[in-house]
This record gives structure tokens, C-alpha cells and sequence, in this order.
């Protein structure tokens, strides 16, 4: 389980595609805005460019190797090179870059919430709806072959630090660490059954099983 005290570095820039998730807290519906637009293609960007291509294959469901991606952005089979010395190198990327979006997600429900407090069920629910809304960059975020890129682990240690930090502000007085480490292991669990199909797919009724769950476990 990654933890917020392993971050070391500052994020790196994101906004590389509009990954969007929108979600209703209070009556008020909150929805992530990436840092900048989709970018165009050219010598500048061209990492950023590469990486939004990538996602956009993977959750086409089409071939994904080094040179389709050179292709869709339209450049030389050699320039991807430049930047990823392998498919997995870019995977990580791509990996990285959906984790920044996953935080851009909850950052914006717990913004738009008095006092950043939100409750621990409704960040989970800003997760499972991440996941449904993009399975394919959501299986690569956590694929077991990528455990190991430390840009890729800091992105992710940096998803649960934010929700620890929101989980100590609505419990002062108990182990926020403890709290958020099941909030995230139930939520990923969930997210999961449900993109299996396992729980069945009606999204009003899924919401309810997820809000049952976390207070059963509460409780």
C-alpha cells in the first residue's frame, strides 16, 4: 500500500489528456479540470505528446507499441527513442500521468466542499468512478510491471497522502493513516468487482452498496 510519507519530490506537469471525472457531493457536482489542454504535436512536447497518444490507444483498445504510437502522433519510428527507451517506459508515463489525474479528481470534490471535508466514502466513490470511467489506464496505473518506476510510485503515494490528509481533518482524534490505508484498499476492491461485472453495473444502486459497505466497516 503506498503512503504519502515516501513522497520525495515535487510532481511533475500533467494535462496531457482531458481525463475527466465528474461527481455529485451535496448537491453540488465537482469535475476535474486537467492542468492544461491536450497539447499539440510538435518538436516541444513532444514526451507529452507521446504519453496522450498512448492513453488514447490504450483505451481505444488498439495495438499499443512504441512505433503505433510514433505513427498516431506522426513522427519518425525513431523519435519515441528520444524520450522511452521501451514500451514500458512510456506505459510508466502513462501510468503516471493517470494517477495525476486520479488526484486531480479528488482534489476536485474536496474543493468544492466547505473546509475540504469531505467524508471518506465519497472519496472513494470519486476513485470507482475514475476507475469505470477509464479501465483501461486504471488496470495499467496498477499493473504489477510497473511497481517498480519510482515516478510512477511517488504519483501514487501522492493520491494517498491526500486522502490521509482529508481522512485526519474529519478524524482528528483517530489513526487517519490506518483509516485511509482500508478506505483505499475497500475502494480499490470495489472498483475492481465492479469493472468485473461481480457486482452487478447499475451505477445508483452500485453507489449504494459502496456507501453500505463504508458504514458496515465503520460501524
Amino acid at each position: 500500500m503506498p503512503s504519502g510519507r515516501r513522497c520525495r519530490r515535487p510532481p511533475r506537469p500533467t494535462g496531457l489528456v482531458k481525463l475527466t471525472v465528474s461527481t455529485t457531493y451535496g448537491g453540488t457536482t465537482a469535475v476535474s479540470t486537467p492542468t492544461t489542454e491536450k497539447p499539440r504535436h510538435h518538436h516541444g512536447n513532444l514526451r507529452a505528446a507521446l504519453v496522450a497518444a498512448g492513453i488514447e490507444m490504450l483505451e481505444e483498445g488498439e495495438p499499443f507499441s512504441l512505433r503505433a504510437v510514433a505513427r498516431r502522433v506522426g513522427v519518425s519510428q525513431a523519435a519515441p527513442y528520444r524520450h522511452f527507451d521501451s514500451k514500458q517506459d512510456i506505459e510508466a508515463a502513462m501510468a503516471e500521468h493517470g494517477f495525476r489525474e486520479l488526484q486531480a479528481a479528488l482534489r476536485a470534490v474536496i474543493d468544492a466542499t466547505e473546509a475540504g471535508q469531505v467524508p471518506l466514502v465519497d472519496l472513494a466513490l470519486v476513485y470507482i468512478h475514475f476507475a469505470e470511467d477509464h479501465p483501461a489506464l486504471y488496470a495499467l496505473m496498477f499493473g504489477s510491471e510497473l511497481a517498480d518506476d519510482e515516478a510512477r510510485r511517488e504519483a501514487c503515494a501522492q493520491v494517498f497522502a491526500l486522502i490521509e490528509e482529508v481522512t485526519a481533518k474529519i478524524h482528528p482524534d483517530r489513526d487517519a493513516h490506518g483509516m485511509a490505508t482500508a478506505g483505499w484498499a475497500l475502494a480499490h476492491g470495489m472498483a475492481t468487482l465492479h469493472l468485473e461485472g461481480t457486482l452487478g453495473r447499475n451505477d445508483d444502486d452500485f453507489d449504494d452498496r459502496v456507501r453500505a459497505a463504508f458504514a458496515a466497516v465503520a460501524g
